[in-house]
């Protein structure tokens, strides 16, 4: 009986902890932020402001300059100059024109790479909500 009672409270424990492991944790996210991220080791995105609501970023691509690889929080977004970027993410390759004093925004997270194929450099601000 005694046996039983220890079994028992060791599986209960080995339960808890399997599913505390596999539930209980916030899933991560494997690749870089903007911030973070850059193109050819080289960062692209400056930290312009942070505070407890928002992180405002600039971003600056010269020609053939890209952004690896990365995900965006929700997030608002102007195009201080614009270029001609080829957009890569889980849909595919495409080639935008991003015109000078268009904004954007996107409620959910999303996941791209960017590079700029145009002949002028392009740079955008983005304001994270947080």
């Amino acid at each position: 009986m005694f046996k039983y009672r220890i079994y028992s409270q060791i599986l209960s424990i080995s339960i808890f902890i399997f599913l505390f492991i596999c539930f209980g944790c916030k899933k991560s996210e494997t690749l870089p932020d903007p911030l973070e991220a850059g193109w050819k080791g080289e960062a692209v995105c400056e930290l312009i402001e942070e505070n407890e609501e928002i992180r405002v970023l600039k971003c600056t691509f010269q020609p053939n300059v890209g952004h690896e690889k990365h995900y965006h929080k929700p997030h608002f977004g102007y195009a201080i100059a614009g270029g001609t970027f080829r957009i890569t993410d889980s849909s595919g390759s495409r080639e935008v024109e991003i015109p000078t004093g268009f904004s954007f925004s996107n409620d959910e997270v999303i996941r791209h790479e960017a590079l700029n194929i145009g002949k002028t450099t392009a740079v955008f601000l983005i304001i994270e909500y947080k």
